[in-house]
C-alpha cells in the first residue's frame, strides 16, 4: 500500500547507519501540531544521492528540511540541486552545524536556510509556509533556545532505534570555552535541560532496551553537581550490556567525580577527552585552556583506578604547532596509555574564528568539505601528508583493536612512540600504496613481516602473539604469513 504523502520531510545522510539523525529528532519532536504531519527519511553516506533524491520526491513533501554536517554537505549539495530541479515547487530548508550566512554550494538551491538552533524557527518557518506566506528572507539566524521550553526528543527512537543504533543524549548546549577551531567558540552561555524531566526521559529509554547511549554535550563535566547526578543515575540502574559515553574536558576530575568514575564496571563506560594539543603557546594562540601537568594526572588516574575507556584527542596542524611539536605532544600522550588517541586533522569549519589565523599563519585549507588544513607557517605540505597517512594506519593498527598485544611491539622501548610508529607507517605505505580499504589478514601479515624483519624481533613469538590477538575475537582463518606457525594453518 502506498503511504500518504506528508506536508514536512526531515532528511540527511548520516555518517553510518548506526549514527541515528539526532537534530531531526530534535525539529520533529518541537513541530508541535505540525508532527502528525511530518515524517523523517534517514539514509548514510554509502547510499547514491540519487537514490536519495528519488526516495525524498516519493514522498511527495511540500516541505523538505535537509539537516547538514561537514561529512555531509558535499552529497547534500548534490541531492539539493536535484530535488530542485525535479521540483521547482518544492521549499527546500537547510539547516545545521554546516550552515552558516554565508551563501555556498550548498545553500545556492535552498529557498531558506536556518542558521543556528533551529527547534522554533524551523516550527514557525513551517507553519507560515503551509499558511501561504513567505518569509522574505532566505538566511533566517536563531537565537539560543530556552532549553526549558523544548519537547525532549526520545520517544522518537524507535525500538529497532534502540535495539541496533547508539541511542545520543544531551543534557546541556554551549560551551565555556572559546576554541578557534570549533563551531562551539561563538556559542552563548552553556544552558542545561531540567534535570527531572530528562532523568524521566533516560529511565523510559532504559526501559524500552536502550543499551548505548552518547551524550553529545561538549562539557559534560563542567556543571560537577548535574555530572555527578547523572553518573550516580546510570550506576543506579546499571546492568549487563548497558554502556554510556560522555565528553569531558581532561583537567576537571575532583574527588567526587574520580569516586563515581571508579565505580563503573569494565565494559559500560567511555570517555572522549580532547587533549587537542600539548603545547602551552599553541593552546594559548588558539584560546584553549591548557594545564598540561593536571591533564597527565588525571588521566594517569583513570587509565589506572578505573575501567573507563579513554578516548583521548589530539589535533594536527594547529596555528603554530610544528611537525616535531605534534610528535612531542603524542609522545607524552602515548606514555599514559589510553586505549585511543584519536588524530584529527584541523578543519576550517565555517563560522569557526580559526579564520583569523589564517594572515600570520600561512593557513592553506582545502576548500571543499570537510575543509582539512593543508600546510602552515609552522608544518609543510609533506609533513601534514604524513601525519594524515600515520592517522589512517593508527587507527587501523591500534585504536580499533585488532592486535592489543603485538602493536604495542611497534615501540616498545622506543624513546619515540610516534617515530617508531611513524617508521611502520612509512613502511606500510611503501609496501601497500595506499591507506585504506586494507583486508585485516593483509595488515596481520605486514606487520608481522615488520617486527620480525625490520624490528629483528623472534618470528616464533611474534607469531603466536598475533595469532592470539587475530583469534580473539573467534576467527578461524589464519593470515597466510602466520601459516607455518599454526597445526590449524
Amino acid at each position: 500500500m502506498l503511504q500518504a504523502s506528508c506536508d514536512v520531510l526531515l532528511c540527511t545522510s548520516n555518517a553510518r547507519y548506526i549514527h541515528p539523525a539526532f537534530g531531526l529528532r530534535c525539529l520533529l519532536a518541537n513541530l508541535g501540531p505540525l508532527q502528525s504531519r511530518a515524517r523523517l527519511l534517514e539514509s548514510d553516506i554509502k547510499t547514491e544521492p540519487s537514490t536519495v533524491a528519488e526516495a525524498i520526491l516519493a514522498e511527495a513533501p511540500r516541505i523538505v528540511g535537509l539537516g547538514a554536517h561537514v561529512w555531509n554537505a558535499t552529497r547534500l549539495a548534490d541531492i539539493a540541486a536535484r530535488l530542485k530541479a525535479a521540483r521547482p515547487d518544492l521549499v527546500l530548508v537547510l539547516g545545521g552545524p554546516e550552515l552558516t550566512s554565508e551563501e555556498t554550494d550548498l545553500t545556492r538551491p535552498a529557498d531558506y536556510i536556518v542558521v543556528g538552533e533551529g527547534e522554533e524557527v524551523f516550527r514557525r518557518l513551517c507553519v507560515d509556509l503551509l499558511e501561504g506566506r513567505r518569509p522574505a528572507g532566505r538566511f533566517l539566524r536563531a537565537a539560543p533556545v530556552d532549553l526549558s521550553r523544548l519537547a525532549l526528543p526520545y520517544e522518537l527512537y524507535t525500538d529497532a532505534d534502540l535495539k541496533h543504533r547508539i541511542t545520543y543524549v544531551e543534557s546541556s548546549r554551549g560551551c565555556p570555552y572559546h576554541c578557534d577551531y570549533c563551531l562551539s567558540a561563538g556559542d552563548a552561555p552553556v544552558r542545561y535541560f531540567p534535570l527531572p524531566p530528562l532523568l524521566d526521559a533516560l529511565d523510559r529509554l532504559l526501559d524500552r532496551g536502550a543499551r548505548t547511549l552518547k551524550f553529545v554535550d561538549r562539557t559534560f563535566n563542567l556543571d560537577l553537581e548535574r555530572c555527578c547526578a547523572l553518573l550516580a543515575f546510570f550506576l543506579e540502574r546499571m546492568r549487563p550490556g548497558l554502556f554510556v559515553h560522555f565528553e569531558m574536558v581532561p583537567d576537571r576530575f575532583p574527588d567526587e567525580l574520580r569516586g563515581l568514575l571508579a565505580r563503573f564496571p569494565t565494559g559500560s563506560l567511555q570517555l572522549e577527552i580532547g587533549v587537542q594539543t600539548f603545547n602551552p603557546e599553541v593552546a594559548a594562540r588558539i584560546r584553549r585552556p591548557l594545564r598540561p601537568e593536571l591533564v597527565e594526572e588525571n588521566l594517569a588516574f583513570l587509565r589506572k583506578r578505573t575501567n573507563a575507556i579513554l578516548h583521548t584527542d589530539l589535533i594536527a596542524g594547529l596555528p603554530g604547532e610544528t611537525a616535531e611539536s605534534f610528535a612531542a605532544g603524542f609522545d607524552r600522550l602515548a606514555r599514559l596509555d589510553p586505549h585511543k588517541i584519536q588524530i584529527g586533522i584541523l578543519k576550517r569549519l565555517p563560522g569557526a574564528p580559526l579564520a583569523r589565523h589564517d594572515g600570520p599563519g600561512a593557513m592553506r585549507y582545502n576548500p571543499r568539505p570537510p575543509y582539512e588544513i593543508l600546510s602552515t607557517s609552522a608544518m609543510k605540505e609533506a609533513e601534514l601528508i604524513e601525519i594524515k597517512r600515520f592517522a589512517r594506519f593508527w587507527e587501523r593498527v591500534v585504536n580499533r583493536g585488532h592486535f592489543p598485544r603485538t602493536a604495542p611491539l611497534l615501540w616498545a622501548g622506543a624513546a619515540s612512540p610516534y617515530r617508531a610508529f611513524a617508521e611502520f607507517s612509512r613502511w606500510l605505505f611503501a609496501r601497500f600504496g595506499r591507506d585504506y580499504r586494507l583486508p585485516l589478514t593483509e595488515l596481520a601479515d605486514a606487520l608481522f613481516e615488520f617486527l620480525t624483519e625490520a624490528r629483528g624481533l623472534s618470528r616464533e613469538r611474534t607469531a603466536t602473539s598475533l595469532l592470539n590477538d587475530y583469534r580473539e575475537p573467534g576467527r578461524k582463518d589464519t593470515p597466510r604469513g602466520l601459516r607455518p606457525y599454526t597445526a590449524r594453518g
